[in-house]
């Protein structure tokens, strides 16, 4: 009993033996402005103060019953949609060609790749004052980063060069939900415009 009662004494004692130290921390380096610095912003969101998103140089009108998502550093516009709650959809730049994101596409969903002319024969969808290539398939979807197939699932996206880059608006859900969501996703890509 008598050791139960030291306890306080040694928890006190404990919480006091760095008391009369001050650690003081002074930082000398700096770093030159960069070209991507801005100035912080008071009403910033945590999520915009937070996350590794990249500030869009977009905006577009959001499509009726679409919830907008934050940012991420691989997607500059985020949406989610469908009565699943499974429906995303994202808007991105990509390297390579229109080509090669056409069928890093299909090879998501386990689909044979395309060539140019069946690339041609795709329909087309106004986007950023050029057009961009419409790609629409479905089967069990491999998202990648280590995630398991998706089966029955589909996708829609719109692809285009712009700007020296490509340009993606990605449609992700169970394939009747993106069949539904289509002419979204159109109507979204082609009020995309450039940010003030």
């Amino acid at each position: 009993m008598k050791g139960f009662q030291a306890l306080p004494a040694l928890f006190a004692a404990a919480l006091c033996a760095g008391c009369g130290e001050k650690n003081e921390v002074s930082v000398s380096e700096t770093r030159p402005v960069a070209s991507n610095d801005f100035a912080p912003r008071l009403d910033a969101t945590p999520d915009e103060r937070f996350s590794n998103a990249r500030r869009c140089p977009f905006k577009a009108d959001t499509p009726e019953d679409w919830k907008v998502l934050p940012a991420t550093e691989f997607r500059l516009m985020n949406y989610g949609f469908g009565p699943s709650g499974q429906g995303e959809v994202w808007v991105s730049t990509s390297n390579g060609s229109v080509l090669d994101n056409a069928n890093r596409w299909m090879k998501q969903f386990g689909k044979p790749p395309i060539d140019e002319a069946a690339l041609k024969a795709l329909p087309t969808v106004p986007i950023l004052g050029t057009t961009g290539v419409l790609l629409k398939t479905e089967g069990d979807y491999t998202p990648g980063m280590g995630q398991p197939p998706k089966p029955g699932y589909g996708l829609a996206g719109v692809i285009a060069e712009y700007e020296g880059e490509i340009l993606t608006v990605k449609m992700v859900a169970p394939a009747a939900e993106v069949r539904f969501g289509v002419p979204a996703l159109e109507k979204l890509a082609a009020s995309l415009r450039k940010a003030e």
